[in-house]
């Protein structure tokens, strides 16, 4: 059998403690520029909640910088929510939509950051779309730094369903992608409804050359040579997951990590469990269900200490 039938036909390794502490997360480091700089782009005229629970979520997840590009409508407004920040209003339109215009406004963050995060607070299809044609545009433009690498991309909500529409024009981005589809953004990626959750977030995994976080599964695309492992499952996690915002939270906490210097898979494995594990956090003093997306962040550096020393 061929690797690929190898790799899409293995079972999913279990996401444990035991796991993470075995695979542990970069040092802190000196200082805030050793930990990475995220760049968050989202945040329209109605929704900036969402690219600041990304945002919060990076920061708590140990990243060193924020930069969060938003509707310049709501710029001022998201600056003061979350002074943590840096701010970049980017054009809309008449009704608050972020567009695919004005990144030179973003030229150094695009270049300097460590993450990309693209989706939170996104609210046009096609205007998604335009938005990661001209960001492929751009990066292309550019010449990195001497000594420098390309940022890894994070893609979330609509920027998903942009990234069908532009899958030709992808090379660019092919290696350094996470993708974190819930179950209506992986019926978009696939073209149907999901069938065998692991089998299809392999599937995307291989399809996209990106890391995958699916409802809980995470996969890679084979390597060559093959590693161990390809595909992972995360184990805990309350129902309560399933409220407005806590896919900005996972999207972000694993920008954070990723920024920090951990592989792509490793930040989609831990920010997946940290996510879930929060979710058992809250659900423990809450109750099972109405706990809110924000109090996730909060309990992300409690949970990495526990499981990183």
């Amino acid at each position: 059998m061929s690797i690929r039938g190898d790799r899409l036909g293995q079972d999913s390794t279990p996401v444990t403690p035991s796991l993470l502490r075995d695979w542990p997360l970069p040092a802190p480091g000196k200082d805030k520029y050793s930990r990475g700089t995220v760049l968050v782009i989202g945040g329209g005229r109605t929704t900036p909640g969402a690219a600041l629970l990304a945002g919060t979520a990076a920061l708590r997840a140990g990243a060193g910088k924020l930069i969060l590009a938003v509707a310049e409508s709501v710029a001022v407004q998201v600056g003061v929510a979350l002074p943590e920040c840096g701010v970049t209003g980017l054009p809309e339109t008449p009704d608050g939509s972020v567009t695919g215009e004005g990144l030179q406004k973003i030229s150094l963050s695009l270049q300097h950051a460590d993450s990309i995060l693209v989706g939170p607070g996104l609210d046009d299809l096609d205007l998604a779309e335009e938005l990661l044609s001209r960001l492929l545009e751009h990066e292309e433009s550019v010449n990195m730094p001497q000594g420098s690498s390309r940022p890894t991309v994070i893609l979330d909500a609509y920027a998903l369903a942009g990234l069908v529409k532009i899958e030709q024009k992808l090379e660019p981005w092919r290696g350094r992608l996470i993708l974190t589809p819930n179950l209506g953004e992986a019926k978009i990626l696939l073209g149907r409804d999901p069938k065998d959750l692991e089998a299809d977030v392999a599937s995307m995994a291989q399809r996209f050359d990106a890391v995958v976080s699916c409802q809980g599964v995470i996969a890679r695309p084979p390597g060559n040579p093959p590693a161990s492992t390809d595909r992972w499952k995360i184990t805990t996690g309350y129902g309560g997951l399933g409220t407005s915002g806590s896919g900005d939270v996972l999207a972000g906490a694993i920008a954070g990590l990723r920024a920090r210097g951990t592989s792509s898979a490793q930040a989609a494995c831990w920010g997946t469990h940290l996510h879930a594990a929060a979710a058992d956090r809250l659900a423990s003093k809450l109750g099972p269900l109405g706990f809110l997306a924000r109090e996730l962040a909060d309990e992300l550096p409690a949970l990495m200490l526990e499981l990183n020393t």
